[in-house]
């Protein structure tokens, strides 16, 4: 006996529509058996993780700051996955958008003009779209797994920005800590609000995520993306070229990595240090899935993750959990979406042997 995934012919718009819902329910219940095992009150633990951090202001504006760079990585990812590029890679874009955008105000730590700002945010996607362009033409030229190449550049960006920070760039004044020099007030991204932690990178971001829509769903680039993603063999029939559209996706996809890398930078830390890496650019991954690749869900299932993250943190102090439980609502969400997305569009079969009967001969 064997189990066989079978295609469904026609996947259901119905619960392709509530399946990142269902995910999430069935993310809490599983939730809610692992405190239980912990020997943690279930609702209560559940309350902490979900419903607390939307009690205080402070959580409130640390949640918009974690969603922020979330939603910017998605949607570049969105893009990639819905063309049949996969960049796993977003991780090493942002942290080099973040350094190339920096550049300005640690060089030129002096310098102050209402220039300053968008020229970080420019040079922070010029630095993750080269940075992306290296797996993007090594697949488009020579067919290399971009899969494998993205994410191996991953760790040469985090020891390259490693060095920096602690070597020619370390600030000479930080008492032997890694980091640059503070940006001065022209290179910082200005509050949403007197005295909040929120920037106004929040709302680049959901500019960004309504263009992007507004690309994939209304103009012939987007239906040359789903084209391409869906069939490249149709695509290459209508005329579309696969290998300009791998090198688009990484490209845009890297941008957008850098600039949010660039604006956690500018808008959060003020300074480039070695805690730039926060694992964002594979967070990103499973709110891109969440978000069933579309700009606008991502913006919601940025939030939902950047709630479990601070709830998480919360946790740690409320219920004694640690940092590994904490974050097993992401691994737990991601396996419920894509569960959920197999069955959408395959049914379970279950094939057993056929049983041969054999007759002697008299």
């Amino acid at each position: 006996m064997r189990i066989e995934l079978q295609k469904r012919p026609i996947a259901s718009r119905l619960f392709s529509a509530f399946s990142p819902f269902l995910a999430l329910l069935l993310t809490l219940v599983a939730g809610a058996i692992m405190f239980l095992i912990l020997g943690k009150p279930p609702i209560s633990s559940l309350y902490t993780y979900f419903v607390e951090p939307l009690t205080d202001t402070w959580s409130r504006e640390q949640i918009l700051v974690k969603a922020t760079p979330l939603v910017l990585i998605a949607v570049g990812l969105a893009v990639a996955f819905r063309s049949g590029n996969w960049n796993i890679g977003a991780e090493g874009q942002y942290l080099i958008g973040g350094m190339f955008g920096a550049m300005l105000p640690v060089l030129f730590n002096d310098w102050q003009s209402p220039l300053l700002l968008p020229l970080m945010m420019l040079m922070g996607m010029v630095g993750g779209a080269l940075y992306a362009f290296i797996p993007g033409i090594l697949k488009a030229r020579f067919g290399t797994n971009e899969i494998l190449t993205s994410l191996m550049l991953v760790y040469v960006a985090q020891q390259f920005v490693d060095w920096l920070v602690r070597g020619p760039w370390r600030n000479p004044q930080g008492m032997g800590f890694p980091g640059t020099k503070s940006f001065n007030s022209s290179a910082v991204l200005p509050e949403l609000w007197a005295t909040s932690d929120a920037h106004y990178g929040t709302i680049i971001a959901i500019v960004v995520a309504v263009i992007v829509w507004f690309m994939l769903a209304r103009t012939t680039k987007g239906f040359e993306v789903a084209v391409l993603g869906q069939s490249p063999r149709a695509g290459r029939f209508a005329g579309f070229d696969a290998k300009k559209m791998t090198l688009f996706a990484f490209l845009l996809s890297g941008a957008l990595a850098g600039l949010a890398g660039i604006a956690e930078v500018s808008g959060s830390v003020e300074k480039l240090d070695d805690k730039l890496s926060l694992g964002y650019g594979f967070t990103a991954i499973i709110v891109a899935f969440l978000g069933r690749l579309n700009p606008l869900g991502i913006v919601a299932a940025a939030l939902v993750l950047a709630l479990s993250a601070i709830g998480g943190e919360a946790a740690q102090i409320t219920l004694q959990v640690s940092d590994r439980a904490a974050r097993v609502f992401q691994g737990l969400l991601l396996f419920f979406v894509l569960a959920c997305d197999t069955l959408i569009h395959y049914r379970i079969r279950i094939v057993r042997p056929r049983r041969h009967i054999s007759q002697g001969v008299a």
